[in-house]
C-alpha cells in the first residue's frame, strides 16, 4: 500500500468516527458535522468502514436527504420496499422503481467516491434502507416526522 492510499484510508476512518460523534442522537435537526460537512443536517455519509453515518436520521416531511460516499468504497442506497409506509414513494440510488430492480441491476445505481444520491421524503414514517453489496451490516433508517 502506498502512502497516499494509506492516508486516504486513515482519513476515511477518522471521518467515519467524527460523523458518529454528532451529538444529536441521530436527529437531523442539527449537531456537529464532519470535516467535509457530511454528518448531521439532512446528510448521510457512506463510509469505508461500511456504515451509514448517522445510522438513523430524523427529518421533516418535504426534506431532501443526501447520501455521499466519503471514502473510496462504492455503496448503494436501497429502500426495503415491503417496509415502507403506506403510500410512500420507493427510493434507490439509480432511480429504480423497486427493490428487485435495484438488486438485479447492481452495480448500476452504485454511488462512487465523492458522488451523491438524494431523495425527497413526502410521507411521514420510518424508511429502512441498506447498501446492496454490504447489506449484512450496512443498514440505516430515515424517520420522517
Amino acid at each position: 500500500m502506498n502512502r497516499r492510499t494509506m492516508l486516504r484510508s486513515a482519513s476515511a476512518g477518522v471521518v467515519g468516527l467524527l460523523a458518529g460523534c454528532s451529538g444529536d442522537g441521530g436527529n437531523g435537526s442539527g449537531g456537529e458535522t464532519s470535516d467535509d460537512g457530511w454528518a448531521g443536517g439532512t446528510n448521510v455519509a457512506m463510509t469505508d468502514s461500511l456504515a451509514f453515518e448517522p445510522k438513523t436520521l430524523t427529518v421533516n416531511v418535504g426534506d431532501t436527504v443526501t447520501w455521499k460516499t466519503v471514502g473510496s468504497v462504492a455503496h448503494s442506497v436501497t429502500a426495503y420496499e415491503e417496509k415502507l409506509p403506506d403510500g410512500a414513494a420507493y427510493f434507490a440510488s439509480g432511480e429504480f422503481d423497486s427493490e428487485s430492480a435495484a438488486r438485479g441491476s447492481y452495480p448500476d445505481g452504485s454511488v462512487g467516491a465523492d458522488e451523491t444520491y438524494s431523495h425527497t421524503f413526502e410521507t411521514a414514517g420510518e424508511f429502512p434502507y441498506f447498501c446492496i453489496p454490504h447489506e449484512s451490516g450496512m443498514r440505516g433508517t430515515i424517520v420522517v416526522e
